[in-house]
């Protein structure tokens, strides 16, 4: 699993289109794919976070 931080907005937005991706599959929680995208969305929500300050 290759995760790495959202450091630009190019990383933001290719880190949304995936989680877009993984929602449309909807997959289940403890899964490989439910964890990218409970850790991916998490990301997101941090760097939100820290965009909006």
């Amino acid at each position: 699993m290759d995760i790495r931080p959202i450091h630009t907005e190019a990383d933001y937005k290719a880190t949304l289109k995936e989680i877009s991706a993984l929602m449309e599959a909807d997959p289940e929680p403890g899964t490989p794919d439910g964890d990218r995208l409970d850790i991916l969305a998490t990301l997101v929500q941090a760097h939100e976070a820290l965009a909006s300050r």
